[in-house]
């Protein structure tokens, strides 16, 4: 079983960081086999319009980009199993890589299970999410020129989201549940410079509001309810960003690899090398800054070169 199961290099999670790491081991001939997961593509596949991925001059849809990745890294033998891997052992080598009904080994893992936006949690959220509701002012701030816009949350993430989105929106409100902020003093003098920006605190979203014609969905408002004395207030917004972090898909490497106190897997510097030699970690899963379709490209790339110069190493 191991034999027709064992593999050169297995990539845990898709995405640009996945994809890419697949495609420079399958030039590399390395045969990499990529277990999809729960979210085949990763975060783009919940992304409609990406207009700043170079090579697309008019933009491109968020899964048909992560499409053509997928069949690019297919055409030099990577192949794709559509499968969560649910337990790793890296303790020997070859390291054992198991799904919920598989058993594969691998001489290489890369790591690209990527992180995922902290949301509300509210139906209407999932509704209109790439519809007027975005988790990434980098990515959707562009779209949003003139409009009036909420941002929710308290902390740094949403204080640098309000900031960036005053480039184009007409006005900035940041929504946050109680009256006191996680945001760092520097952040929070900064966003109340800003003339653009305003504040409503004791405040929680409750709905997202909207209307869906003919399958085109979007987002005409939120209905927010004081968290003290649960009012609830209705307001006109074109758009509302969700910036309360995110949590970074590593629970599955909890006690095995070195990882901040947020979850964010630790690699060497100028390099993709976890703490353990022959598994390296690539995109959003090893970078808390940047968190961009390009640059976890970037480091898929680099921890398909660093595998490859490992697998020569061994040899």
């Amino acid at each position: 079983m191991f034999a027709e199961n064992h593999h050169k290099v297995i990539i845990i999670g898709s995405g640009p960081a996945g994809f890419t790491a697949a495609l420079y081991t399958g030039r590399a001939n390395l045969h990499p086999v990529i277990f999809e997961g729960m979210q085949p593509g990763g975060q783009l596949t919940i992304t409609t319009e990406v207009e700043n991925y170079p090579g697309f001059e008019a933009g491109i849809m968020g899964p048909e980009l992560m499409e053509i990745m997928r069949k690019q890294a297919h055409r030099f033998g990577a192949k794709s199993i559509y499968k969560e891997v649910t337990e790793i052992n890296f303790s020997n080598r070859p390291f054992v890589v198991k799904t919920y009904d598989e058993v594969h080994t691998t001489d290489v893992v890369i790591v690209s299970t990527g992180a995922s936006a902290r949301l509300l949690g509210i139906e209407s959220e999932t509704k209109f999410m790439g519809h007027g509701v975005s988790a990434c002012a980098t990515c959707d701030g562009f779209f949003f020129k003139n409009q009036k816009i909420l941002v929710i949350g308290g902390g740094d993430t949403a204080m640098e989201e309000a900031n960036y989105l005053t480039k184009f929106a007409s006005g900035v409100t940041i929504v946050h549940r109680r009256d006191e902020f996680r945001a760092s003093k520097i952040m929070l003098d900064r966003v109340r410079k800003n003339p653009r920006i305003k504040f409503l605190t004791n405040k929680k979203v409750k709905e997202i509001l909207g209307k869906d014609e003919n399958g085109r969905k979007t987002m005409t408002g939120a209905i927010l309810e004081d968290t003290k004395n649960q009012s609830i207030t209705k307001v006109d917004v074109d758009g509302l960003f969700v910036a309360i972090g995110h949590k970074p898909n590593t629970d599955l490497f909890k006690g095995v690899l070195d990882m901040d106190e947020t979850g964010y897997l630790i690699v060497k510097p100028g390099s993709t090398c976890t703490n353990i030699p022959g598994v390296f970690a690539a995109g959003d899963v090893a970078d808390k800054t940047y968190r961009q379709a390009v640059s976890a490209a970037g480091t898929g790339c680099m921890a398909a070169i660093d595998a490859e110069r490992w697998l020569e190493a061994q040899e």
